[in-house]
């Protein structure tokens, strides 16, 4: 169980990418008042949580629906959070895990950033959707093992929430090489996780011998 819940919080964190989204959220919001500030991040959270958990509880029943298999799940899912991993490694913006050039333009017309852009994609990313699926089907037939996954989700979202309240002092603390090193190591952690996915789906799916 133990092992469950180090999995899921760092597919979690290194996906949702706390730490990347303060200074982000600080950066589109610097003439808002501080109490709107507050009530934004706060609201976004809550927004984001919500989602991720549609697609903890319904992710199952919409692969069911598709006739995905869940080797078929691990294997795209493994390549998906590779290709973040990569990104963070190198410390370049993934449109799986922020905005992309022109959802950021059009994020800097908005007076009201709470559920465009932060809390999707910059929170609920494509990164953190896909993962929320994989883990919860990873899990499945243990009750247990799912509600870890949850709660990890759960820990990270805090673990948002207090980035985004104190984004401009975590900015200042850590500088952006610090920053960039927190990203890097979760980056590689995260790829070791996408290739053991990828492994186990491969080896599920029946397609090599033994």
């Amino acid at each position: 169980m133990t092992e469950t819940a180090i999995v899921a919080f760092t597919t979690f964190f290194a996906t949702i990418g706390p730490l990347d989204v303060g200074p982000v959220f600080a950066a589109m919001t610097p003439a808002v008042a501080p109490k709107a500030r507050r009530r934004m991040a706060v609201r976004g959270t809550l927004i984001a949580t919500g989602i991720l958990l549609i697609f903890a509880l319904t992710g199952e029943l919409l692969l069911t629906s598709l006739g995905i298999s869940l080797a078929a799940l691990r294997v795209a899912g493994g390549i998906l959070l590779l290709l973040i991993a990569i990104d963070m490694v190198f410390a370049r913006p993934s449109g799986s895990t922020s905005t992309t050039e022109e959802e950021a333009l059009e994020a800097a017309t908005r007076a009201d950033v709470t559920v465009f852009p932060l809390a999707t994609p910059l929170i609920a990313g494509p990164g953190a959707m896909g993962a929320t699926i994989l883990l919860m089907a990873d899990a499945e037939g243990s009750l247990l093992s799912q509600g870890i996954v949850l709660a990890m989700l759960l820990a990270v979202m805090l673990v948002t929430l207090l980035s985004l309240l104190l984004a401009s002092q975590l900015q200042r603390y850590l500088g952006l090489t610090g920053l960039h090193v927190v990203s890097r190591v979760f980056g590689v952690l995260l790829s070791a996780l996408a290739v053991q996915f990828m492994f186990d789906g491969i080896q599920q799916s029946g397609l090599l011998p033994g």
